[in-house]
């Protein structure tokens, strides 16, 4: 049985189930659990999270589907065909070569694995997907770190084509500058600017990151993975590349990128996915469109909202455009 909220363990004490890996939330929620964080979003906190929508303001949060283009990490670019029905009645269309990772995403429990201990909960590879969370439904309170913004405030403005590190200290000094608190099961939007700035680039420049991106990012390590277990939200996204920076080795030494290639505990301090997406079971949200809404918070002074997802009903998928709304 999973434990009252009240007992959420520290990032600290974990593993609280004996034989789980070190740093790991396995067995929290049964042996068999597939959610991951995403338990806390409880119908309870979805109908007090409801009560955030005071103007009706509705903000998308996919980017152009198109977008990046072209696709960065050597994914594939989709193409997308229109054909006619029958003798010209209308139209069905159908994308070939679509990679659900090109654009705005969810990475699933399938898509990273620690290479010592598998994936989330030690559930077999192909029983995970992200079927599981279209079929729950994601919905609560979300809050917006503005951290690009605030960076900017503090004379350290991020720079949006480097591996700019957002320590922990900047989240949580963001949050507490916006007076913003985070309760338990919510979803955490960082704002970087990223999408913003690279909608303002030319072909050249959109170019260019396709073949040699770096973007700013939260600090790779444990020290970041205690900070998003320790709020205890239910998911991560942000509108950069990659949530952590990119390329995420290019802040460690010789050493540490040595052993990152035979020990995944290593491996933590130089790609922190392999800590919140197998062992932790945090969602994370990647090239979230983010820009409309940070300029509502900022102008506003608001930065929680309702906030819905419905992922692809996809059986086994490793990751989904969100089909995200924030609803202030």
């Amino acid at each position: 049985m999973a434990p009252p909220d009240a007992d959420l363990p520290s990032y600290d004490d974990l593993p609280v189930t004996p034989g789980a890996p070190p740093g790991s939330a396995w067995g929290l929620w049964g042996e068999d659990d597939v959610l991951g964080c995403l338990n806390l979003l409880t119908a309870e906190r979805a109908r007090r999270a409801a009560g955030l929508i005071r103007r009706g303001a509705v903000f998308a949060l996919n980017l152009d589907l198109e977008l990046p283009d072209p696709p960065l990490f050597g994914r594939s670019a989709f193409v997308h065909n229109v054909s006619t029905i029958g003798s010209n009645s209308g139209h069905d269309d159908s994308l070939s070569d679509w990679n659900t990772q090109s654009s705005s995403q969810w990475d699933g429990f399938r898509h990273i694995r620690h290479p010592s201990h598998g994936f989330w909960n030690g559930v077999a590879d192909e029983s995970h997907g992200v079927h599981h969370w279209a079929r729950r439904g994601l919905a609560g309170r979300a809050v917006l770190a503005d951290v690009g913004r605030w960076r900017a405030a503090q004379g350290r403005p991020l720079r949006l084509d480097q591996p700019d590190p957002i320590e922990p200290q900047d989240l949580l000094g963001t949050l507490a500058a916006q007076g913003t608190t985070v309760e338990t099961g919510d979803v955490l939007l960082v704002s970087t600017g990223w999408t913003a700035w690279y909608r303002a680039l030319d072909a050249a420049g959109r170019a260019g990151l396709a073949t040699n991106l770096a973007a700013p990012g939260l600090r790779p390590g444990r020290a970041t993975a205690r900070v998003l277990w320790d709020l205890h939200v239910a998911a991560v996204a942000a509108d950069n590349p990659s949530l952590e920076v990119w390329p995420p080795a290019a802040l460690a030494d010789d050493d540490l990128r040595r052993r990152a290639r035979t020990d995944g505990d290593a491996l933590v301090e130089v790609f922190v996915h392999t800590s919140l997406l197998p062992l932790l079971g945090l969602p994370i949200g990647e090239l979230f469109d983010l820009a409309s809404l940070a300029e509502d918070c900022a102008a506003d002074g608001v930065h929680e909202c309702f906030f819905t997802s419905a992922p692809l009903n996809l059986r086994a998928g490793v990751a989904s455009p969100p089909n995200a709304l924030a609803i202030k």
